[in-house]
């Protein structure tokens, strides 16, 4: 069961499975906001047992309404700080009115980035996903987080997806993303490198490329299994 419901002045985009959850997943959208594929995404989050909120990063705005330049234009005026406040008050929703034991974050491109603050900043999160997180080596103006240390204090098992051919992030960006996730004495590191994908290869709108959709069809039941194992 999927519906719009509202937390505070927040809209977001809520998927339930028959019966409910124990665990949950917050989820942090691409560049298309609560989209249709961010919306199947959710889906199959919940199909697999698991309740799954999607933050509304534009506050409305999404790719089913709005050209992906206005997003981009609303991107860079995204402020760190006030993002993560926002999240947080989603996972209070979750813990909370949902009544979730345990909560996840799961994020894509920018919201790949913010599933590692994330994850940083709240200790309580049961795990860290991100696919193709959008940490360049150089900080975009509006950032005042840096991912590469933030993910030194995630207490929480982390897994990644990179695409080796991403052209927004350079390989050592990855690597210096994993470096700092595996000096973490306490918690389970899983990276997958996907030598031949393109940035954003989860999208299925990046799927002409064969490669893009056989890296998300290798990476998405084994996201799901690591959900399971985590949140359940």
């Amino acid at each position: 069961m999927a519906k719009q419901v509202r937390i505070g002045d927040l809209n977001a985009h809520l998927a339930e499975p028959e019966g409910g959850s124990s665990g949950g997943m917050l989820l942090l959208p691409m560049i298309d906001g609560i989209g249709a594929r961010v919306r199947t995404f959710a889906e199959d989050i919940a199909n697999a047992g698991v309740t799954t909120l999607c933050w509304d990063v534009f506050h409305g705005a999404s790719s089913d309404t709005h050209a992906h330049e206005d997003l981009f234009g609303m991107l860079a005026q995204l402020d760190d700080a006030t993002a993560i406040g926002e999240q947080r008050a989603l996972l209070e929703y979750m813990f909370g009115e949902l009544g979730l034991r345990k909560v996840g974050v799961i994020g894509y491109c920018l919201g790949g980035r913010f599933a590692l603050l994330l994850g940083a900043a709240d200790q309580r999160v049961a795990n860290v996903i991100a696919y193709h997180p959008t940490v360049p080596s150089e900080p975009a103006p509006n950032h005042s987080l840096d991912p590469f240390a933030e993910a030194r204090r995630i207490g929480a098992p982390a897994m990644v997806h990179y695409p080796g051919q991403d052209t927004l992030v350079p390989r050592e960006s990855f690597e210096r993303l994993r470096e700092g996730l595996e000096s973490r004495a306490e918690a389970d590191t899983i990276t997958h490198l996907y030598p031949l994908a393109e940035h954003g290869f989860s999208n299925n709108t990046r799927h002409e490329n064969p490669v893009n959709l056989v890296a998300y069809e290798r990476s998405w039941p084994q996201t799901l299994e690591f959900i399971k194992q985590t949140v359940l």
